[in-house]
């Protein structure tokens, strides 16, 4: 796996009230759940960049109130020739 650094002010984790380990968690999380809605990755992909299950991943989106199928033919074809 790579590893990417990002700089943060400090003032974001003071206003957040979060150590840094827990703010690049959602980090990566809103990340990926923002590419999944774009339909860049796939809600497996997605759920890999947040390091999730798929599982843990869906409860997320569904806890965020996030709509969870965001697909178009191309990605339904692709989840069914991966599933």
């Amino acid at each position: 796996m790579t590893h990417v650094d990002v700089t943060v002010p400090e003032s974001l984790l003071a206003a957040l009230r979060k150590a840094p380990h827990e703010v690049a968690d959602e980090m990566r999380l809103a990340a990926a759940i923002h590419w999944y809605q774009q339909s860049a990755i796939s809600m497996a992909r997605a759920a890999e960049t947040a390091g999730m299950s798929r599982a843990e991943f869906l409860a997320e989106l569904a806890r965020r109130r996030v709509d969870v199928f965001v697909v178009d033919e191309q990605d339904l074809a692709r989840e069914l020739r991966d599933a």
